[in-house]
């Protein structure tokens, strides 16, 4: 097994070191890392994780936790006087924030955590964390190393997992999965409840996710729904989600990149709203590279529509605040895809970033609609 997956490499008693790297987003290992452990300061961690070295903790579990939230805490008040500039336009503004955001994760995710074989963290005093990391990477007889970070993640999405997120004023709920985007912009979901439907006989939920937009048709009576979803992750997700609330008759969750075969008189898609890279797996719900889904959704809808049917494209206008799309853009698109608007809903999204003065976004934010835009062939 010895190459078949990276090393992070260390000294520690002055014997070279090595172990497998564990990285959900994909990050190479860290090339400088040091041993740390209760002894050390805040600032000391924090000056040498800005300068990119990573630090693997052999002290105890819980102080770890604290000296991240100390990193934290001086990244942020280190980025606050820059975080906005009156001269700046909202785009470049907005490419600030996001390179801000990607420093803060390369510098937290520096503080590094053994694990023995099974998924045992090897600190003192540390939790039981197997399920979680067995349900997103499966078995691992070896140990390895991983960020603090990232396990504090894996820890709260299982929280998710167990606990589900209600919609629709509690009448429905999901279980999210690691890497699956939660449903908490609730918003999206109403619009979808809410919408007049064209037929109740077959649906397309296109990138379904954790397959809720499939269960919200379902419950308003539509016969049969196709829900589609090309990671892995999602389809595992939405498999489970409508076996749990008892759809399996009525649902069928198929792996496809967009449409699955056929036509349909309703066709959903809630693709990711912002251009952009993402920089983990759950970002894929968020940011579209090109626009790339979104254009792949308008340009091949009219083929599975059937005839007299309608395809809902649910989308956050916050790019056209950010000044990353125009709404001309989205248009040019529909038109050139040979579809007219039949009809749009909108609700106002709820943010708490709307109301905090240091968030750089917060006037984008407050402006942002989001959109059910009801399209015909």
């Amino acid at each position: 097994m010895g190459d078949e997956f990276p090393k992070v490499q260390w000294t520690e008693a002055d014997q070279p070191r090595h172990a497998r790297w564990q990285s959900e987003a994909g990050l190479p290992p860290p090339p400088r890392v040091v041993v740390a452990d209760d002894t050390w300061t805040a600032d000391a961690a924090y000056q040498l994780a800005c300068a990119g070295t990573a630090l693997l903790w052999r002290g105890d579990y819980h102080n770890a936790r604290q000296l991240l939230q100390a990193m934290a805490r001086r990244l942020d008040r280190s980025q606050r006087p820059n975080a906005v500039r009156a001269d700046r336009s909202m785009a470049d503004t907005f490419h600030q924030h996001r390179q801000a955001q990607a420093q803060r994760a390369r510098t937290l995710g520096r503080l590094l955590v053994p694990f023995d074989a099974h998924h045992r963290i090897a600190l003192r005093r540390a939790p039981d964390v197997r399920a979680p990391c067995l349900a997103v990477h499966g078995e691992r007889p070896e140990p390895y190393v991983a960020a603090l970070r990232e396990v504090l993640g894996l820890i709260g999405a299982q929280q998710w997992r167990e606990k589900g997120v209600a919609v629709l004023a509690g009448s429905l709920t999901v279980h999210p999965h690691y890497g699956v985007f939660a449903p908490v912009r609730s918003e999206y979901v109403g619009l979808v409840g809410a919408a007049p439907l064209p037929s109740a006989e077959l649906a397309f939920d296109i990138g379904t996710g954790t397959g809720v937009l499939a269960a919200v048709l379902a419950g308003r009576g539509v016969k049969r729904i196709v829900a589609t979803d090309n990671d892995p992750r999602a389809l595992a997700c939405a498999q489970a989600n409508v076996d749990r609330l008892g759809l399996t008759e009525r649902v069928d969750v198929v792996q496809a990149d967009l449409f699955p075969p056929g036509q349909a008189a309703l066709v959903v898609c809630n693709p990711p709203w912002l251009p952009g890279k993402p920089s983990s797996p759950l970002e894929r719900a968020i940011y579209d590279p090109d626009s790339k889904m979104l254009r792949g959704f308008v340009r091949g809808l009219g083929a599975h529509l059937a005839p007299g049917g309608e395809g809902w494209l649910v989308l956050s206008d916050l790019a056209e605040h950010l000044g990353l799309r125009s709404r001309e853009t989205l248009l040019g698109w529909f038109a050139a895809a040979g579809l007219q608007v039949l009809g749009r809903l909108e609700a106002r999204p709820v943010h708490p970033k709307a109301a905090d003065p240091d968030d750089p976004l917060r006037v984008a934010r407050e402006a942002e609609i989001t959109s059910l835009w009801i399209v015909g062939a």
